[in-house]
C-alpha cells in the first residue's frame, strides 16, 4: 500500500470520527446548565475539529517531486540579499557565498540601512550595493517589501533569488532551481529555510519539519506552496504583472472612495469658502458636476485612466475659470486706479501665465484644503508613494504570503522544491524568537482580514483551502485558553464541561484522537512534530495578541510597525515577564490538580471526572514546559560549550 494512499484512509478516518464525535456533543453532551463553559469548549473543539479537517486536505495531495530539468544557460538572475541592522560581517559571508554561485548571476545586497560600511564592504567583495532611492523620503517605506521593491526599479535581471542576510547559499542552489522555470507559468520556487544553529532537541522550534515537508509539498499537490520570504526565486514578469494589476486596482478603489465621499468634501469647502467670491462658487459647482460625471464613467467601466484625466481637466478649467475671474476683477481695479492718477499702467497677461495660474501647484482651488485632497485622491500618480507599482505586497508585514496569493490569483504556479539549498540562523534565545513568531502571526491574519482567501477572485477552492487553513491556526490562541481553563474550572469548583464523562463520551473522542495522532505520524515519516505542537498551544498570548493588533491595524489603522529579528543572542537574562500569561496558566493548572484530589478524597468530587481532567490537566503542563525551557535556554553556542565539557 502506498504511502500517498495511507495518509488518504487516515485522512478520511479523521474527518469521519470527528464529524461523529462533534455532532454527538452538540446533540448530546453539551451541560447547558453550566453553558457560559461547556458552550466555548463545544466550540472550541469543533475549532479543533475544522483544524484537523484542513490538515487532512493539505495531506491529500501531498506531492513528492522529481528533480527538475537542467537549468537553461543564459538566464538573466539577480541575486537578492535583504539587510537592515544585520552585522555587517554577517551580511557579508552571505554575500560572499552568493557572489560563489556557480551559475551566472549578479548579486546585490540590499541595504535598507544605508551603512556607509556596508557600501564599501559590498564594494571591496565585488558584490553590488542597492539603498534605496531619495523617492522614498517622508513617505511609507514598506519594510522588507519595500526595499524589494526598490531594487526591482534599479535591476533587470529575468529572476530573482532573494535570501535573507543570514541565509548562506550553496554554490549549485540556482543550477537545482532554475530547472522548474522551464514550465512557463511557474512564477515561483521554494526551498526550506534550515537553520545550522540549532540543537536536535530544537528547543526553540525554529526548523519547523512539519511545514518544510509535508505541509509544503501538500499545499504544492494543490498548487499553493508559499513563498516564505527567503531561500526561493521569483520570475520577474510574474511580480510586474501582479504589480501593474495590483496597481490598477488600488488606484480604482482610491478614485472610487475618493468620488464616493466628494460631496461632503465640495459641502466642506463652500461653509469655508464660499464667501469668498462668486467665482470660487461657481468652481465648486463645476467640479461638483465633474464628480458627477465621473462616478458616472466609472459605473460604465470606463478606463480609470480616462476618468481621472477627464476630472483633471475638468477641475483645471474650473481653476482657469477662476484665474481669468480674479485677472479680469485685478484689471478692472487697476484701470481704476489708472483714471484717478494717471501714472498706473497694466502689463498684458498672456495664455501661458493664466494656465501657469491654473495649473496644480498654483491653482486657488488648490488652496482649499479638502479640494486638494480630492483632487490628489482623484489621479493615477499615487502621490502618497515612493513607486507607483509596488509587485511585492505591501498591505501586510508578512509581505511573503501576500504576494503569492496574489501571483496564484493571477494564475501563476509554485514549485516547493524538498532540498536544502541554504543554511541560516535561527533565534537564540526566546524574546528573540517571540518577536518573530508575533510577526509572522500578525502578517498572516493581517492578510486574512484584507484578502480573505475564501473570497479572492482567481484563486481555486483548493487555493482558497491551503492559505485558509493557515490563517486559521493562528487563532488557536483563543482555543487554548478553553482548553486550559475547562479542566481548572472542573477540578476547582466541580462545574462540569461535559454533561458527563461517559463511556459515550470516551468511545466517541478516544478513537478520533487516536487517528489524528497517526495521521500526524504518518504524514511526517519520522519527522519531529511534538515540538511544533507544544508551541502551537505554549505560545497562546502571541496567537490572540496578534489577532487583536492585525485586527487594530485593520480596522482602525493602529500602527503596527516591523520588527526585524535578531540575528544574534539578546542578552538580559530568562524574560520571565514575557510569559506570564504561561506562568500563570501553570501554576492554576498545578493548584488545579491538587484541590480536585482534595475534592475527590473529601466526596465533593466525582473520581472519574477528577482523573480524567487531572490526565487533562498533565497533558497542558507537558505542553506548556517547553516555555519555561525555552526561557532558560542559554543559546547555541553555551550549549555546546557545556556539551563539549560533558555538562
Amino acid at each position: 500500500m502506498s504511502h500517498q494512499l495511507v495518509v488518504r484512509i487516515l485522512t478520511a478516518l479523521t474527518i469521519v470520527l470527528g464529524v461523529n464525535y462533534i455532532l454527538w456533543r452538540w446533540m448530546f453532551s453539551v451541560n447547558w446548565a453550566a453553558a457560559w463553559i461547556s458552550v466555548p469548549l463545544a466550540m472550541v473543539e469543533t475549532y479543533s475539529l475544522i483544524d484537523a479537517f484542513l490538515f487532512g486536505v493539505t495531506m491529500w495531495r501531498l506531492r513528492q517531486r522529481p528533480a527538475p530539468p537542467a537549468a537553461e544557460e543564459g538566464l538573466g538572475v539577480d541575486v537578492f540579499i535583504t539587510t537592515y541592522n544585520e552585522p555587517v560581517d554577517l551580511v557579508m559571508t552571505t554575500a560572499v557565498a552568493a557572489r560563489n554561485i556557480t551559475y551566472p548571476h549578479k548579486t546585490w545586497i540590499l541595504d535598507d540601512g544605508a551603512r556607509p560600511a556596508m557600501q564599501q564592504a559590498a564594494r571591496e567583495a565585488g558584490v553590488g550595493y542597492i539603498t534605496r532611492s531619495p523617492d522614498w523620503d517622508d513617505l511609507p517605506r514598506h519594510a522588507k517589501a519595500g526595499n524589494l521593491n526598490n531594487a526591482l526599479a534599479a535591476t533587470e535581471g529575468e529572476f530573482l533569488l532573494i535570501l535573507d542576510a543570514d541565509q548562506i547559499p550553496e554554490p549549485q542552489i540556482l543550477h537545482r532551481m532554475l530547472g522548474h522555470f522551464s514550465n512557463d507559468n511557474v512564477a515561483l520556487v521554494q526551498t526550506p529555510q534550515w537553520f545550522s544553529n540549532v540543537l536536535d532537541d530544537d528547543i526553540l522550534g525554529s526548523q519547523a519539519p512539519l511545514f518544510y515537508g509535508p505541509i509544503q509539498q501538500g499545499k504544492d499537490g494543490w498548487n499553493a506552496a508559499f513563498f516564505c520570504g527567503s531561500n526561493a526565486i521569483i520570475r520577474r514578469e510574474a511580480l510586474m504583472q501582479i504589480g501593474v494589476t495590483g496597481y490598477v486596482q488600488g488606484v480604482r478603489t482610491s478614485v472610487e472612495l475618493a468620488l464616493k465621499g466628494a460631496d461632503r468634501v465640495i459641502a466642506r469647502a463652500r461653509s469655508e469658502h464660499g464667501g469668498t467670491g462668486l467665482h470660487v462658487t461657481q468652481a465648486l459647482d463645476q467640479i461638483g458636476s465633474a464628480v458627477r460625471s465621473a462616478r458616472d464613467e466609472l459605473k460604465s467601466d470606463h478606463p480609470v485612466a480616462n476618468v481621472t484625466y477627464d476630472f483633471q481637466r475638468k477641475v483645471h478649467l474650473a481653476a482657469r475659470n477662476v484665474v481669468t475671474m480674479d485677472i479680469a476683477s485685478m484689471t478692472a481695479d487697476l484701470d481704476t486706479i489708472a483714471g484717478i492718477t494717471g501714472t498706473v499702467s497694466r502689463a498684458e497677461i498672456g495664455e501661458d501665465a493664466v494656465d501657469r495660474l491654473a495649473s496644480r501647484d498654483w491653482s486657488p482651488i488648490s488652496a482649499i484644503d479638502p479640494v486638494q485632497k480630492l483632487i490628489r485622491a482623484v489621479d493615477v500618480d499615487r502621490y502618497l508613494e515612493a513607486l507607483p507599482v509596488m509587485p511585492l505586497a505591501t498591505n501586510s508585514v508578512t509581505e511573503d504570503m501576500a504576494t503569492c496569493m496574489r501571483l496564484h490569483a493571477a494564475g501563476w504556479e509554485s514549485v516547493y522544491h524538498h532540498e536544502i539549498l541554504a543554511k541560516g540562523l535561527a533565534p537564540e534565545d526566546l524574546r528573540t524568537m517571540l518577536t518573530q513568531r508575533l510577526r509572522w502571526a500578525q502578517g498572516t491574519m493581517q492578510v486574512f482580514l484584507r484578502e480573505n482567501p475564501l473570497f479572492q477572485k482567481g484563486l481555486k477552492a483548493g487555493q482558497r483551502l491551503m492559505y485558509f487553513a493557515t490563517m486559521w491556526s493562528y487563532l488557536s490562541g483563543f482555543a487554548a485558553v478553553v482548553y486550559i481553563a475547562a479542566p481548572i474550572i472542573f477540578l476547582c469548583f466541580g462545574v462540569m464541561p461535559v454533561a458527563a464523562f461517559s463511556t459515550d463520551f470516551f468511545a466517541r473522542l478516544i478513537p478520533f484522537l487516536i487517528v489524528n495522532q497517526i495521521l500526524f505520524f504518518v504524514a511526517a515519516r519520522g519527522r519531529k512534530t511534538w515540538r511544533g505542537q507544544q508551541y502551537s498551544v505554549a505560545l497562546f498570548p502571541i496567537w490572540i495578541k496578534a489577532c487583536t493588533t492585525a485586527a487594530g491595524n485593520v480596522l482602525f489603522g493602529r500602527n503596527l510597525g516591523f520588527a526585524v529579528t535578531p540575528k544574534t543572542r539578546q542578552d538580559g537574562g530568562p524574560p520571565w515577564s514575557l510569559i506570564r500569561p504561561q506562568l500563570v496558566a501553570i501554576a492554576a493548572l498545578l493548584l488545579a490538580a491538587v484541590v480536585g484530589f482534595i475534592r475527590m478524597f473529601t466526596g465533593l468530587g466525582a473520581p472519574a471526572g477528577t482523573l480524567v481532567n487531572v490526565a487533562w490537566v498533565v497533558f497542558d503542563l507537558l505542553i506548556l514546559s517547553v516555555i519555561i525551557r525555552a526561557a532558560l535556554y542559554k543559546g547555541f553556542t553555551g550549549t555546546r560549550a557545556l556539551q563539549e565539557q560533558g555538562l
